[in-house]
């Protein structure tokens, strides 16, 4: 026995600390109780979800390691980083609402006189060690001290692309508050958040920051940071409350129908922030498509065009088979079909919702061209840099 214990006082010694904590105690029973608690792990709406990939690992490696596509993931050029300054963001957004979006799902949004950052990453890479996993393709738009004071940092779910350990550390030696899903609390203790800074949410449960109402609503997707997950943690989107405007940040999620029951109880939303990137027919219910993301933010929107959609989860890191590039090209195509207005902002680029938007396709000229549409069809072999494509597409 002297021995097991070694053994296992060995291998805590050697978990990472990116790992972060599991949770115990207080905090552990009310996870148990939650409603979305059952046969040891939290539930998705909407029944079963495939976490892994689905169907034949060797048709998977087929696709993800073949030449043409491998090399469609990366853009060719230097992405184009908008210099973002302190002033910038010193400035009052002049209609109350101002985004910035920072790469990946990283969102600076300003409503209301309050400052809310969603998901900061600002690491190198979204992975428990600094040798090795996906490695940022743009550098921060601008150091994380130089955005300022904020007043609330919501995390959506555990994942590296979404809780980075040396983000919540320099973070944490700030007076910010955390708003984050049950579970994930455990975490930043654990990276030295105190217990009085967080707000750790169950689905459906609120809390007032100044004067900003932050509800966290469900997603379909999954959590985990160490060798085994455990679904102990909660994943969650989130909508922001001001006094004259509303936002929404979906996190990671699969589409399912409770959009439409998110949007009627908190919408409708002057900016949603929603994941069009990192999709695959190989996990088709964790992550959007651009064509669901559309369909999602309209469901949120009581089916109607409205507000502005601002794509996120792309651009940033390199996590999935398709083209570097295709989640911004099909989420403007599936604007211009459906009538929605849609942000494509270089990362830094601030914007205000109601004033004029950020509309030039920038990846063109720094990507290859998309070689697919949504059906799967062949397409032209445009030059980047050479107008729109007319790209066959379905909502």
């Amino acid at each position: 026995m002297t021995g097991l214990r070694s053994l296992s006082s060995g291998l805590r010694a050697l978990r990472p600390a990116a790992f972060g904590a599991d949770p115990g105690g207080e905090r552990l029973a009310r996870i148990q109780g939650s409603p979305h608690f059952k046969d040891g792990v939290f539930q998705n709406p909407g029944g079963t979800t495939r976490m892994r990939p689905s169907g034949s690992m060797l048709e998977f490696a087929k696709t993800y390691f073949e030449k043409e596509q491998r090399a469609r993931r990366a853009p060719r050029g230097t992405i184009p980083v908008y210099p973002t300054t302190v002033a910038d963001l010193g400035r009052p957004a002049a209609t109350g609402l101002r985004v910035t979006w920072m790469g990946h799902s990283s969102v600076l949004a300003e409503i209301d006189g309050h400052r809310v950052l969603f998901d900061p990453v600002w690491g190198e890479r979204c992975s428990p060690f600094p040798f090795a996993g996906p490695k940022r393709l743009h550098p921060a738009p601008l150091p994380l001290a130089a955005l300022g004071p904020v007043d609330v940092v919501v995390i959506s779910h555990d994942h590296y692309d979404h809780l980075d350990l040396p983000t919540i550390k320099a973070l944490a030696g700030t007076d910010t508050l955390f708003a984050v899903p049950l579970g994930v609390g455990a975490h930043l203790e654990q990276w030295g958040v105190s217990a009085d800074r967080l707000r750790e949410l169950d689905w459906h449960e609120e809390t007032k920051v100044g004067g900003l109402t932050l509800t966290a609503t469900p997603a379909r997707h999954f959590c985990g940071r160490g060798l085994r997950n455990t679904q102990h943690t909660l994943w969650a989107s989130w909508a922001v409350a001001g006094e004259e405007h509303r936002i929404y940040h979906s996190g990671d999620t699969g589409y399912f129908d409770g959009f439409k029951d998110i949007g009627a109880d908190h919408g409708p939303f002057d900016v949603t922030m929603i994941q069009i990137g990192a999709y695959s027919e190989f996990w088709p219910d964790i992550h959007m498509t651009p064509q669901e993301g559309m369909r999602a933010h309209l469901d949120l929107q009581g089916g109607q065009p409205h507000g502005v959609l601002l794509p996120i989860h792309w651009g940033t890191f390199n996590l999935a088979p398709h083209a570097w590039a295709e989640p911004g090209e099909w989420t403007k195509d599936a604007g211009d079909e459906a009538g929605q207005a849609v942000a494509l902002p270089r990362p830094g680029e601030p914007f205000e919702p109601s004033g004029k938007l950020p509309a030039d396709p920038w990846w063109r000229t720094v990507s290859a061209p998309i070689g697919r549409t949504w059906r799967g069809e062949k397409r032209p072999e445009t030059a980047p840099g050479q107008g729109d494509l007319d790209l066959a597409g379905e909502v």
